[in-house]
């Protein structure tokens, strides 16, 4: 099995819709999604991948569902046709059902950070969300909150409140929506502590299927949608050390990119870091 990152798939006889990481292929009546090996920060995809990064969202997205039990975009992989069964593909390709997607991103947050720190400094509150003053970064919340955003394949994702999302799609799909996902954030934040590990916040999307039925679609609490950090290194007052790619993050930050042209690439050590915080995520939460 090759160690270089696959950075594009390429089947041909499919029409194929490429988004940041995933590349999904039109069957008729089902797709199939790989799981590239790229990675996106500040809205780019990076030049370079970070190998076996593909398969790994693939194996902690399974453990997640089947985790879960809540009903999902998967189907029996047996049944993928013969060209995606290859070496190459093998590990990262998921059969699943057409849904019609649903465009907000659902968020759920249980600890202060990133955009919604920023927001809160300003405001006192996230996506229309009071919160108590005195808050500091990295602080738990009080109660998980449920904070949308806008859904961009490509571009920026943008937060929006509650009232914004069910002036979209309806009040009662929203309502249901925050529901679920909070029910998810919970649970599986009940299970990461259990792992030593701190969920800090997590994005979900979801669709709906021809029938009216609403599934979990995409991915499901990986390092690229979620937010984990080592509890014995929790402190808060400052971002913590994190297993998902704020390592990627960081160093751009500390970069000349001025995040408005094509970013530089990342550098072996980079690479390598990321892929060990990843693969250590994996382990401690799926125990695989």
């Amino acid at each position: 099995m090759s160690f270089e990152p696959l950075l594009e798939s390429d089947v041909p006889g499919f029409p194929v819709r490429r988004g940041k990481v995933r590349d999904v292929y039109d069957l008729g009546d089902r797709l199939a999604i790989v799981a590239t090996d790229r990675i996106s920060a500040f809205d780019w995809v990076m030049p370079n991948g970070i190998p076996g990064k593909g398969r790994l969202l693939t194996q902690m997205s399974d453990f997640w569902f089947d985790w879960l039990g809540v009903p999902n975009q998967r189907l029996d992989p047996a049944e993928l046709p013969a060209a995606f069964r290859t070496p190459e593909l093998a590990g990262r390709t998921v059969l699943a059902r057409k849904a019609s997607v649903i465009p907000f991103e659902c968020v759920a947050r249980g600890y202060l950070l990133g955009s919604g720190w920023k927001e809160y400094r300003a405001t006192q509150s996230v996506c229309g969300v009071s919160l108590p003053s005195g808050l500091r970064e990295a602080d738990r919340l009080p109660e998980p909150i449920f904070t949308p955003a806008t859904k961009a394949d490509s571009g920026h994702d943008e937060n929006v409140s509650f009232d914004a999302m069910a002036a979209v799609a309806g009040r009662e799909l929203a309502s249901e929506l925050r529901d679920r996902t909070l029910d998810v954030y919970r649970r599986a934040a009940a299970h990461a502590e259990s792992c030593g590990i701190i969920l800090a916040d997590t994005k979900l999307e979801w669709g709906r299927l021809p029938d009216g039925q609403i599934i979990l679609i995409d991915e499901v609490l990986t390092p690229d949608s979620s937010r984990f950090w080592p509890a014995s290194e929790y402190r808060p007052g400052a971002s913590p050390p994190s297993f998902d790619k704020q390592y990627v993050r960081d160093w751009l930050e500390t970069s000349s990119w001025d995040k408005s042209s094509p970013p530089p690439p990342l550098p072996a050590e980079v690479v390598a870091k990321t892929a060990e915080k990843y693969a250590e995520a994996a382990r401690l939460l799926t125990g695989r």
